[in-house]
């Protein structure tokens, strides 16, 4: 097939903004998870298929399934529609305690 580019589960760009690996990261209707640290006008890899732990508020209690949203604004993972993209499903299930700030997510791997 002369027009297959790539399978598709890894994304490179040129950093906007200064990224560790490991973060989240929101570009336009894109969110995958930071492969590589990058500073502003570096190469980042976005990985936007797989299993990862991402922050979360601790007040949230997860149930195992459940639709996972981006939230730009405070950069971390929510149950919460509002305004935020669908990124994925949570894979494990989590309670609303102050220390339960790390969600387990299965990114859905598309655009929204």
């Amino acid at each position: 097939m002369k027009n297959f580019i790539a399978v598709g589960n890894r994304f490179t760009l040129i950093a906007t903004v200064a990224t560790v690996s490991g973060a989240g990261l929101q570009v336009g209707s894109i969110f995958g998870v930071a492969e590589n640290t990058a500073a502003i006008g570096e190469s980042l890899t976005l990985v936007m298929n797989g299993i990862f732990d991402l922050p979360k508020p601790g007040t949230q209690a997860w149930t195992l399934g459940q639709t996972i949203y981006w939230d730009s604004a405070a950069a971390r993972v929510t149950n919460v529609v509002a305004s935020n993209i669908r990124i994925g499903i949570a894979v494990l299930v989590v309670g609303a305690g102050a220390g339960e700030t790390t969600g387990r997510v299965r990114l859905n791997g598309a655009a929204t």
